[in-house]
Formats: C-alpha cells, sequence, structure tokens
C-alpha cells in the first residue's frame, strides 16, 4: 500500500499527430517535480511511484511524464521514444511554463531518462527558463555503447530478455499498424540485444545511419560539460547496466554545477535494498534533499 499514487492523466496532442500522457499527484503547491521514467518503464513504475509519495509529503507536485508508447497505450506514428529524444522534454516543460504557475520546477529521471534530462540540460547551455531551479538523475548510462556492451554480458541475460520481450511485443504491433514499413519480422525475432534493437529499429526510424552513431550523437556524457543548472547525478560502482565509461569523473570535475555521487554499492536504481525498513527511503531523502538545498 505504500506505494499506492492516485494520478490525474492530462494527454498532450502534439504536432506530428502522436500524444504524451502527463501523469499528475499534486498537493496544490507552488514547487513542482517532472519525473521521467528509464527503458520500458512508465508513472506506474515503482520508484516512480516511491519519490511521489516522498515529493507530495514533502509539499512538492510531481508530474511523470510516460514516453510515447509508455502510458498503457501504444503511440500512433512508426517512431518512438529513444535516449536522446530532448524535442518531447523540451516541449513538455515549456507546456508546463506556460499553462501553470510553478515558482520552481525541478527534473528527476532515472537511468535511460536521466540520460534525456542531462542531454537536454546540455543543450539548453545557458538558456534555462527561470523556473527550472535543478535536477538530479540516477543511474544514467551516460555512454550508452558502453552501456549495451554491459548489458549485453551473460549476467546481464535476465535483464536483456525482459528488455527484449516488451521491445519486441511493441515493434511486432508496430509492423501490424505499418505493414509496409522497413520493419522485418525475421529481424524482430532474431534480435537478442540492443545492438540489434537499434540497428534495426531505433537508429534507421530516428534519422541515424547505425546503432553506433545513435549511441554516438545520444550519449550524455558529452553534454554534462555544458549543464549550466545545479544537477546531481547519484550512480553506484556496482551498477551491472553501466560500463566505467558512464561514470563522468573527469566531467564533473570540470563543470562546478554538476554533482556527481558515485556509490560503491546501488544496483541500477536500487540504492534501497536494505533490511532495515527506515533505510529503504534511502534515494528519494538523497533526491529530496539536493531539491531543498
Amino acid at each position: 500500500q505504500e506505494n499506492e499514487v492516485w494520478y490525474s492523466r492530462k494527454r498532450l496532442e502534439l504536432e506530428d499527430g502522436d500524444f504524451l500522457d502527463l501523469d499528475y499527484a499534486t498537493v496544490n503547491s507552488k514547487k513542482m517535480v517532472l519525473a521521467v521514467h528509464g527503458l520500458e518503464g512508465s508513472s506506474n513504475s515503482i520508484y516512480i511511484k516511491s519519490l511521489t509519495n516522498v515529493l507530495n509529503k514533502n509539499k512538492y507536485d510531481t508530474i511523470a511524464l510516460n514516453l510515447r508508447g509508455c502510458s498503457g497505450e501504444p503511440n500512433r506514428l512508426l517512431s518512438s521514444y529513444h535516449s536522446g529524444k530532448t524535442d518531447d522534454l523540451r516541449f513538455i516543460i515549456n507546456y508546463l511554463i506556460k499553462t501553470h504557475s510553478y515558482s520552481e520546477i525541478n527534473l528527476v529521471g532515472y537511468s535511460l531518462g536521466g540520460n534525456i534530462i542531462l542531454k537536454y540540460l546540455g543543450e539548453l547551455g545557458n538558456d534555462i527558463p527561470i523556473e527550472l531551479k535543478s535536477a538530479v538523475t540516477v543511474s544514467v548510462p551516460c555512454d550508452l555503447q558502453g552501456s549495451s556492451i554491459e548489458l549485453s554480458k551473460f549476467w546481464n541475460k535476465i535483464y536483456m530478455q525482459r528488455f527484449l520481450l516488451s521491445l519486441k511485443e511493441k515493434l511486432k504491433y508496430k509492423l501490424e499498424l505499418f505493414p509496409d514499413s522497413f520493419l522485418d519480422i525475421k529481424k524482430i525475432n532474431a534480435a537478442t540485444n540492443f545492438r540489434d534493437i537499434d540497428n534495426m529499429y531505433t537508429a534507421p526510424v530516428h534519422g541515424f545511419k547505425n546503432a553506433i552513431d545513435y549511441w554516438n550523437k545520444c550519449s550524455s556524457k558529452q553534454f554534462i560539460e555544458n549543464i549550466k543548472l545545479p544537477t546531481l547525478l547519484i550512480t553506484s560502482s556496482d551498477d551491472p547496466f553501466l560500463s566505467d565509461s558512464c561514470i563522468p569523473i573527469k566531467e564533473a570535475k570540470n563543470n562546478p554545477l554538476f554533482y556527481l555521487n558515485n556509490y560503491k554499492y546501488g544496483g541500477h536504481v536500487g540504492f534501497n535494498l536494505s533490511f532495515k525498513k527506515e533505510n529503504n527511503l534511502w534515494l528519494e531523502n538523497k533526491i529530496l534533499s539536493f531539491l531543498q538545498s
């Protein structure tokens, strides 16, 4: 019951004919957090609901962004979301600024959602909306190629299968909707890792040459030096999804507004695995204290 959250949903129609669903959990606050989930997550992911509970109790409105096709209903286009798709995030933030009167907007992103946030902030540079105050990201694959190699290793097989199952199901549905597209059922069935999926679908449908081109252009690591907003990255050395190259040590040293907390243990978006009940909100409280500072 602890993680039960009652959202109210707002659907935004996009110029390209697609839509995004925002899930609101509000406490009538002037301060708001926009939360962005990881790969194949949603506003129903446990980490988003747990964060929402803590923030609401501490007088923050929370709005969870469901990336395209992640809100429980397939998106309408052949294209979807990906690790570097910052235009949707930019659209949502501009929409929230125009239509709400929040004095403070903060961003929190997990894994893929964190990569999108870091890339977005780097692209913004000094052009930060005055309402935007801070950002926290967790377990970010800052180097997408390094992360995809880690995820292909045999000890990550179970995770990989879970992601592939979900992604392949979505691709088969897209093939039904767009039978004349370049999608090929044989290639979908044969895919065994992210390189296969990204070469076959993510890269061509979103305008990249191939998986490597997509990873190179969308890895957030290269954007960190240009971030001009107080931003925290919480990550861990034992994260099975991340290569050493995903820990941006040098980038953090070179940017006084970018704070890197690299812990020895924490796994992937874990950090709360403890036998003591009171420790099980460690990550949420860490995020909260950064927002409040």
